[in-house]
């Protein structure tokens, strides 16, 4: 919250106030500019606000006047477009825009888009030495980059570095307007889906080896920075953390991916390199680019499924498709080893994941099919003991007889369940257990 008096102001209300402030600096940016009479000597006398909103909506404590200046430029196409109209003047000399206000224009919007070249008329004029810390502003050592608030996007090859799109973040745009935590789903530009579970830790029925490699991975988690940093690893060990998980289709990869964020409050993005994987050259990397690109500014876990889609058997290069697809797969691996967060790939058959590929990992776990003694206990949490009454331990032993995983278990209980609300039986008979797994076991 941010106060004055004492008392809690609104957050429209000190964002409007950032506004004002804003339109008022910009004015007296074209007024010094085009030496017209202004009651200001220099652009930083125009005082900014001092009531906390900025601060509140990027994380940083200590902003400078002309990082407020890029911040409120890139906000107001969402938030006061009509701001920028005066960008719109013409050069009657040449019948045109002037060049040095930048500027692009969008598809559907018909306001002044601002890009690197306006930041610079704002803050650099025709100072050389100016122009070049406006420049600074927007390298990846920056917080604007780090924090992923805003960056310059889309200047073609060949063109000036400025002339690039000036674009606040989609997160940091839900931060201002919304008041919530963004959350990005799956989309063409966005191949990744958030996925979350009702379970806990507590409920992952689990192989007391694979239960050992997975508390590793939590050990990581919490103990990485000291691990890198107050011991000083960080020398001589890479960034992040990367785990191979392997194993027959429904022995819990997927959910021991979710629970280990979950456990540890980080989101779980799985991305299916199945389904993205494009026959058009290029298009592959791009879309996993903007995966990484976002990831990397935040306490995201990385779940890649269906990983031998990309890190299969190289294929010898008689082809340009052969080449070409050995280079997704060398540009996975590059954004994987480089990545600092946790990165989980998943596949059925470890057999198909090249060798090279997996002296990468800092963990290779295998989910084995659950033994007799694990597949009851799996029975025993998922059969509600309404429906088994006094003969549950004989129908869990029974049930526990048939080799299947907890996928498939957890099929063979819905099955059970939409016989019992079909037929109004109370309890589950050992007759409709028999039939239910039989068809699962079916299945596989």
């Amino acid at each position: 919250s941010v106060f004055d008096n004492g008392e809690c102001v609104t957050k429209n209300w000190v964002m409007r106030e950032s506004i004002e402030w804003f339109n008022r600096a910009l004015a007296v940016a074209i007024q010094l500019y085009f030496r017209q009479e202004c009651e200001y000597g220099r652009l930083e006398e125009v005082h900014p606000p001092r009531n906390g909103w900025m601060e509140g909506v990027t994380g940083c404590p200590d902003i400078r006047f002309g990082e407020r200046i890029v911040v409120m430029l890139a906000l107001m196409p969402h938030v006061c477009p009509q701001v920028l109209d005066i960008f719109f003047v013409q050069n009657k000399d040449f019948d045109r825009q002037y060049t040095e206000f930048g500027g692009w224009k969008g598809l559907s919007h018909g306001g002044f888009l601002p890009t690197g070249e306006t930041v610079s008329f704002i803050l650099a004029g025709e100072d050389i030495e100016k122009r070049k810390e406006v420049l600074r502003l927007f390298g990846r050592d920056h917080w604007f980059y780090s924090a992923n608030v805003l960056r310059l996007e889309g200047a073609g090859e060949g063109e000036p570095f400025l002339s690039g799109q000036l674009r606040v973040t989609e997160e940091f745009l839900s931060r201002v307007l919304l008041d919530t935590e963004y959350k990005p789903d799956y989309n063409i530009g966005f191949p990744a889906k958030r996925i979350t579970t009702e379970l806990d830790w507590e409920d992952m029925i689990l192989d007391y080896q694979v239960e050992a490699e997975l508390e590793e991975i939590n050990t990581w988690i919490s103990s990485g920075k000291t691990i890198m940093e107050d011991w000083g690893l960080s020398r001589f060990l890479k960034a992040g953390y990367r785990s191979l998980f392997y194993g027959p289709p429904g022995t819990g990869k997927t959910l021991a991916a979710t629970l280990l964020g979950k456990k540890n409050r980080m989101d779980v993005y799985r991305i299916d390199l199945s389904m993205i994987v494009s026959k058009y050259i290029g298009e592959t990397e791009k879309n996993l680019a903007r995966v990484f690109d976002l990831a990397e500014t935040r306490n995201w876990i990385l779940f890649f499924d269906e990983a031998d889609a990309l890190f299969g058997k190289r294929t010898s290069t008689n082809t340009s498709n052969d080449r070409h697809a050995n280079q997704e797969v060398a540009y996975l691996l590059q954004r994987i080893e480089d990545f600092p967060g946790i990165i989980i790939l998943a596949t059925n058959l470890r057999s198909n994941i090249d060798e090279a590929f997996s002296r990468r990992f800092q963990s290779v776990v295998y989910f084995p099919m659950p033994t007799p003694e694990l597949r009851a206990e799996l029975w025993r949490k998922m059969l509600p003991t309404r429906w088994l009454g006094g003969e549950a331990d004989e129908m869990v032993a029974l049930a526990a007889e048939t080799e299947l995983s907890g996928g498939s278990i957890t099929n063979v209980v819905r099955r059970c369940a939409l016989y019992m609300v079909k037929s109004k039986e109370k309890m589950l008979n050992k007759r409709i257990l028999k039939e239910t797994l039989q068809k699962e076991k079916l299945k596989n």
